[in-house]
Order: structure tokens, then sequence, then C-alpha cells
């Protein structure tokens, strides 16, 4: 006996049998619904109830499921109002500390460094600003030279606030760069990033060239709920180009 075709616009019925997916099932199930148009851009998707009924789960777990949909930007979750499928889904950038050395040896070169600065010093304006400090109190200023089979590849040029990382004051920072130093020893739960040209100025002489190059600047600043952490100014190498992933 040949069943009758499901009719235009039926929505498929998830993959296991009830109960026995958790959040992320329910989330890649509804993530191939939007996709595949059964649910349309800005339509109503079912209540959680509904989908945990249909599902054979808790409302928490569906809820957890939808929460990760709605943080993705694909779905728009406002209480009494429901929940819609985002017409246009919009997709959120998360920032990751890199490891510099492991940006260099995934390039196949080997890696190593040299600090050419270490001070504690009072920050320029602009260092403030970018920290949103309000006391013009003293930071830990370090600057970098990371090198890729011994020639040039960046010169970083930080500011870490004491009063945040306190530690980072007695590390040694000749065995541990800044940088590893920061991503394994200081948590951030926010941060910016900002990424442009500049002429190579001061920097040139420990880039292997002209102060009128043109070179790419990083720019990196991180708080830890609210506290400043650290800027760094990343100064590439000529010809250097900064690859994302989306």
């Amino acid at each position: 006996m040949i069943s009758d075709p499901a009719p235009p616009g039926a929505v498929p019925p998830p993959e296991g049998s009830p109960g026995t997916l958790g959040w992320q099932g329910i989330r890649d199930v509804m993530m191939d619904r939007i996709r595949a148009r059964h649910y349309a851009p800005g339509a109503l998707i079912p209540n959680e109830a509904d989908l945990a009924a249909e599902f054979g789960c808790a409302r928490a777990t569906v809820n957890r499921a939808l929460r990760e949909l709605a943080e993705a930007g694909f779905l728009d979750r406002r209480r009494k109002a429901g929940t819609r499928v985002i017409a246009e889904p919009r997709r959120k950038a998360t920032l990751e500390i890199p490891l510099i050395r492991a940006a260099i040896e995934d390039l196949g070169a080997a890696y190593s460094f040299r600090l050419l600065t270490r001070e504690i010093a009072p920050p320029p304006p602009e260092v403030r600003a970018a920290l949103r400090l309000e006391d013009d109190v003293p930071l830990l200023h370090v600057v970098t030279l990371h090198l890729a089979d011994a020639v040039p590849h960046m010169v970083e040029d930080r500011w870490v606030v004491l009063a945040t990382v306190p530690a980072i004051e007695a590390a040694d920072l000749t065995r541990d760069n800044p940088n590893e130093w920061l991503v394994r020893n200081a948590p951030y739960s926010e941060g910016t990033m900002r990424c442009g040209a500049a002429l190579a100025g001061a920097m040139a002489s420990h880039l292997g060239c002209t102060a009128r190059e043109a070179v790419l600047v990083v720019e990196r600043a991180t708080w830890l709920d609210g506290a400043p952490i650290t800027l760094a100014r990343q100064h590439y190498a000529p010809a250097y180009g900064l690859t994302l992933a989306l």
C-alpha cells in the first residue's frame, strides 16, 4: 500500500525516536527546517510547549535549542509575541584571541620572539581612551618582536592594566611572550578589534621596511566584567594579509 504524499509545506518529522534528541539535536532539526523554508522567513514557529510535545522532551530542552539559534542570529524571540524566523539572518562574529606562535607555525615557519621593551609607565591619552580608563595610573608596557624563520613577522605594542592582571608583573615574559601569557592566564568577557592600514613609522626598523611603507595594524582591547585588561597594537610586516574564518 502506497501512502499519500505529505501536503505542501508539511514539516518533516525529526530523526530518531521521541525523547532521544538532546538540545543539540533539536537545534539541528530546527535549523534544517529553517534552511528548507519549512519555517518561512518572518514566520512564527510553534511554541515551546508544542515543540516539547513533538520531540518528547522537556520545555527547558527546547528553550535551550531555540536560545542557541537566536544567539546565532536565526530566530527573533520576544516575550508574548512568540518566536519568528529572522528574514535576513545575522551571523555574529566571535572574538577569539589566537596564539601568535600557533599562527606562525601554521604557516610552516619556525617561531621565535624578542622582548624589546618592558617598563611600567603612564599610558598615552589614546591608550587610556581605548581602555576606558578614568585614572591616569601606570600600566605595564611591553613591545615584542615575533619572527617567522628568524624573519620579522609582527611587532606587538601592548599595554596591560596591572590592577586587573597583577600577576603579570612577576611573569617571565622572556620565556612566555605576553600574548601567550595573557591567553593562558587572563580570561576576558568582552573585547573589540579594529584592523586597518598605516605607515610603518617607528616600527619600520623592527619590521625591516621603510617608515613610509604601509603595513597592516590590528588593534585589540579586552575587558573582564567591565575591568580593562589589555590593549595590543600589532604591526605586521609588509605584504602580510589577514584571513578570518566566518
